[in-house]
């Protein structure tokens, strides 16, 4: 029986999971408390889930030093455990797997993970790291609600808002494993961001929200920066919200700051003589973390003491310390990462090598009001000029970071008080904003209650093979058309306008599909002979060999498209025989059969 709305934020650095009760007139929103290991043999329950995997030698495994109650002789721990024991083994560590859900220049079916790890470490693949903190989670939710158990409940799951149509479908493959139900949710990120703000404000958000209001959604995470448009509109003489658009999936946030602290205080060190090995410089990482939360805060002190072990071969080690100021920590996170600039500027792509690694795209320029001002500018109109922003994410939790990013907005759009702050949320519910908004959609959705209206955050687009004349060594020209516009609804189809296009079958082929964040105008039927890479992105492509009737005379069929967007947001394209019966669903998928 479905008795709750469960939110579930399966978030980069940390997961959140929040509920409420879907009979209730007023959702009363609550956080799930997650037991975990936080040091071998020791169980304890948090209210977040870091989104580390650690992977158990053959002797801890023996030992017992990971097990659960319910699970002996465990090859992994799963949360502030594996957070720890990463410090000391990070060759053995799972971080980001959401990212390379994302990440498409990789197999992320493949057991890569952790990157770049030694032969003899066991590795997974980026989907079934997802699916054990998801598994972690859905045991968590059954032994505190074992009259309700989370297969038959309402579950929103959030993703980034920039996450393509394969990166979703990954996100599905992993929570279905994990044991979600079959009809969950996907909610963007800042979307949940926003529902959780509509919660804390009630009836009272029409008063500070009006028709023609732009509001700028500044979510920077642990691991990333996520951004969002939602506009105000008046839909029947009711205030209604529309996401306009969002911005690019951005590898940087507060592990960032956390890092370069680390490295300006690793130079302390060095000056006092001492040089960190690997094991004190992710200590030292997790150290800075700590001091930024404190030195950052409204009312943080003057100066924080950082010290580091030391190691040798006495049983009880020393220690060494260096001060780290106020003062020093906010100069270089302001000019680092907040730093002034116009709005036309653009991020630096440093590049260091000509031979990159495949791993993450992390961003070459950590300027993020740099970014902020490439997606703003990018929409190209005056829609993009926003009047309210609302701040989520650990790193806003200072009110230096908050202000410097009013300050930024104020001197591209006039002054200071250009672009107003929503109120805020207190700072414990950054942490837990997306979980806490994702459980309210989903009340919400039951209930008949507000809703954000988008639809795809992309428009897409099929790479067809142009006919000519071959070339030896050379492709055939290849033109994009156009499938999905910008912002079609979820539970909606289109007919593609277009001739005929040949349809192979009976060999393996492999079919390409493209994505745009910024051809918001684009309808189906169109077709696009070139493009840059800013706008167009080409997504993972399906492999794919298609049945042909068996007295089939040709290796192909003439064939027209209806794209089809259903009610869990997964994008379908139908591929319709124009002289016969057949018809070949091509869902974005990128699973292997």
């Amino acid at each position: 029986m479905t008795k709750f709305s469960i939110g579930i934020d399966l978030g980069t650095t940390n997961s959140v999971v929040a509920y409420c009760a879907l009979d209730a007139e007023h959702p009363v929103l609550e956080l799930l408390p997650i037991p975990q290991l936080t040091a071998p043999s020791t169980v304890e329950a948090r209210s977040q889930l870091p989104s580390y995997l650690y992977l158990a030698t053959d002797a801890e495994r023996a030992a017992g030093q990971f097990d659960l109650p319910d699970a002996a002789e465990r090859e992994f721990a799963v949360g502030e455990a594996a957070r720890r024991r990463g410090a000391e083994a990070p060759e053995r560590t799972v971080t980001s797997a959401k990212s390379w859900l994302g990440h498409t220049r990789v197999d992320r079916h493949a057991a890569i993970l952790p990157w770049n790890a030694p032969a003899d470490v066991p590795k997974l693949s980026p989907v079934t790291a997802s699916q054990r903190y998801l598994e972690q989670i859905v045991a968590a939710w059954n032994a505190a609600h074992p009259d309700a158990p989370l297969a038959e409940q309402a579950v929103t799951l959030t993703v980034p808002a920039s996450f393509d149509a394969s990166a979703r479908e990954l996100t599905r493959e992993a929570a279905l494993a994990a044991g979600l139900p079959a009809d969950f949710t996907l909610l963007e990120e800042p979307q949940a961001a926003v529902y959780a703000w509509l919660a804390s404000q009630g009836e009272a958000w029409r008063k500070q929200l009006k028709v023609g209001d732009t509001l700028l959604v500044c979510d920077i995470g642990g691991g990333t920066t996520d951004l969002t448009l939602v506009g105000v509109v008046d839909e029947g003489g009711e205030l209604n919200l529309r996401r306009l658009a969002v911005g690019p999936h951005l590898l940087v946030g507060g592990d960032n700051m956390d890092l370069a602290l680390a490295y300006a205080v690793a130079e302390k060190f060095a000056g006092q003589g001492v040089n960190l090995d690997p094991w004190q410089s992710i200590s030292l990482w997790h150290s800075c973390r700590a001091a930024k939360e404190q030195l950052l805060a409204a009312a943080g002190p003057a100066e924080q003491t950082i010290t580091v072990l030391t190691r040798g071969t006495r049983l009880v080690g020393g220690s060494k310390s260096v001060p780290l100021a106020r003062d020093e920590a906010a100069a270089l996170l302001l000019e680092g990462f907040f730093p002034r600039c116009a709005l036309g500027d653009k991020p630096a792509k440093r590049r260091g090598s000509g031979f990159q690694d495949l791993g993450l795209a992390y961003e070459q320029d950590t300027g993020i009001t740099r970014h902020v001002a490439a997606f703003l500018s990018s929409q190209g109109t005056d829609a993009a000029r926003p009047t309210r922003v609302l701040f989520n994410g650990g790193v806003f939790k200072s009110p230096l970071l908050r202000e410097r990013m009013l300050t930024t907005l104020g001197e591209w759009f006039g002054d200071a008080s250009a672009v107003k702050p929503l109120a805020a949320n207190d700072n414990a519910t950054l942490d837990h904003a997306v979980a806490l908004g994702a459980a309210h959609y989903g009340w919400s959705k039951q209930r008949g209650g507000l809703r954000i209206r988008g639809g795809t955050a992309r428009s897409y687009y099929v790479g067809i093979e142009t006919a000519g004349l071959a070339i030896p060594g050379a492709p055939r020209p290849l033109r994009a058309l156009c499938v999905v516009p910008f912002g079609m609804e979820e539970g909606t189809q289109t007919d593609v306008p277009s001739n005929e296009i040949g349809l192979v079958v009976g060999e393996p082929v492999q079919f390409r599909f493209f994505g745009s964040l910024t051809r918001k105008t684009d309808k189906p039927g169109e077709t696009l002979a070139r493009w840059t890479e800013d706008e167009l992105t080409e997504t993972a492509p399906l492999e794919a060999t298609l049945p042909a009737a068996a007295d089939a005379e040709q290796d192909y069929y003439p064939v027209t498209f209806q794209s089809r967007i259903t009610e869990l947001g997964m994008f379908e394209l139908w591929c319709r025989h124009t002289r016969g019966p057949e018809q070949w669903k091509l869902e974005f998928s990128v699973r292997e059969e």
